[in-house]
C-alpha cells in the first residue's frame, strides 16, 4: 500500500482554496471517505471518486473525525449518494448524525437561519442502522489494510483520528492543528484550533503526544493536506497550546466582565500571531495571510473565552 491510495480533495469551503480537505482512501475496488465538509462539497468528493474509476456503490465507509460542520456537514447527503456506505463516528458524535436537530439548532443560533442555510443547506438524519460507533483503539479491516481509531480530545470531546496501516499515516481531523499550505513558504507553520466549546489544553497536548507516539510517516489534518515535518509541527502546536492555556487562565482570573473576554482574547491572539509571523519573512505583512487566518483567530478567541467563562462559572458555583 502507498500514499497513492489517498486522494486529498479540496472542498472549496467558504469559497477558499486549500482551506478544508476531505480524503478519499482507496484499497483495490473499495473506497472510504474521511470527513466530508458540507453539502456543497459532495459533488467534488464524488467527482474525485469517479476520477479513480470507482462508483458510489463501492464506497464502504464514511468516516467523520468529529461533527463540526466543516468536517461532517455533508454526511447525510453523502450517505444518500453512497447507498452501501456505513458512517463511522465517535460514540459521542453518532447521536448527532442520527438526529442532527441539536447540531442544526446550535449552528443556526450562531450563524442565523439564513446564513446557516446558505453555508450548510439542509442536514438530514442518517438512519441509525447505517451508523457505527468506533471505540478508542477499535480496529477495522479495510481491504488489505487495517484502520485503527484513536480518541483524541482537546479540540472536541467527540474527536477521533484514524491510523491507516496501509500507508503508515494518520488522518488527524483538527487534533494535530491547522497547517495551511499557503503559510508554509517560510518553513513549517502549524497552530492549534481552540474553537468552542470543548477546548481543553491539557487534553489537546496529550492527544498530540499520543499521535507522535504512533510514529506516522505523514499526518493528514483536515486543514490541510499532507504534513511530513511532523516533529516540527508538533513542537509548534505544543508551544501554541501553552500560550492558549495561559491566555485562558489570565482571562479567567482577570476583572473583565464575561461578555468582554472574547474581544480581549482576540486582540491578544492577534498580537501573538503578529509576533510569530514577523519572524517569517513577508508572512506577517502579507494581507492574504491575515485573510487566511482571520477566521481561525476569531474562533480560537471564542474557544478560549468560552473555556475561561466555564471555569469562572464553576468557581462561582463552588463559592455559593
Amino acid at each position: 500500500m502507498a500514499v497513492s491510495d489517498i486522494e486529498v480533495i479540496d472542498t472549496g469551503y467558504l469559497d477558499r482554496e486549500r482551506f478544508a480537505a476531505a480524503y478519499l482512501l482507496i484499497d483495490g475496488d473499495r473506497a472510504a471517505f474521511i470527513d466530508n465538509n458540507t453539502n456543497s462539497a459532495i459533488p467534488r468528493l464524488l467527482a474525485t471518486l469517479a476520477s479513480r474509476g470507482l462508483k458510489p456503490e463501492q464506497v464502504e465507509y464514511l468516516i467523520i473525525t468529529h461533527v463540526h460542520l466543516d468536517h461532517a456537514g455533508g454526511t447525510s447527503r453523502l450517505a444518500e449518494a453512497c447507498p452501501k456506505a456505513t458512517v463511522l463516528a465517535h460514540p459521542r458524535a453518532a447521536p448527532h448524525i442520527i438526529d442532527p436537530t441539536k447540531l442544526v439548532a446550535s449552528a443556526s443560533a450562531v450563524y442565523g437561519a439564513d446564513e446557516f442555510k446558505r453555508l450548510y443547506g439542509t442536514i438530514e438524519p442518517v438512519a441509525e442502522e447505517r451508523v457505527q460507533t468506533m471505540d478508542d483503539e477499535a480496529t477495522l479491516a479495510f481491504g488489505q489494510r487495517g484502520l485503527r481509531f484513536l480518541h483524541t480530545r482537546g479540540h472536541a470531546n467527540h474527536h477521533m483520528c484514524i491510523a491507516d496501516s496501509g500507508s503508515g499515516t494518520i488522518f488527524t481531523g483538527d487534533a494535530f492543528g491547522l497547517v495551511y499550505p499557503d503559510l508554509q513558504r517560510e518553513g513549517t507553520f502549524a497552530f492549534p484550533s481552540t474553537s468552542p466549546t470543548d477546548f481543553e489544553p491539557e487534553l489537546a497536548r496529550q492527544s498530540i503526544h499520543r499521535l507522535l507516539a504512533e510514529q506516522p510517516t505523514c499526518v493528514y489534518p483536515t486543514h490541510f493536506g499532507a504534513v511530513t515535518d511532523i516533529e516540527t509541527a508538533a513542537g509548534q502546536l505544543l508551544r501554541h497550546l501553552e500560550f492558549a492555556e495561559a491566555l485562558r487562565d489570565e482571562a479567567r482570573d482577570g476583572d473583565w466582565p464575561d461578555e468582554a473576554l472574547e474581544v480581549w482574547c482576540e486582540a491578544r491572539l492577534r498580537d501573538y500571531f503578529q509576533g510569530l509571523l514577523d519572524t517569517r519573512g513577508t508572512l506577517g505583512s502579507d494581507r492574504s495571510t491575515w485573510e487566511l487566518i482571520g477566521l481561525d483567530i476569531k474562533l480560537n478567541a471564542q474557544g478560549i473565552a468560552f473555556a475561561a467563562n466555564k471555569q469562572r462559572r464553576k468557581a462561582r458555583q463552588a463559592d455559593d
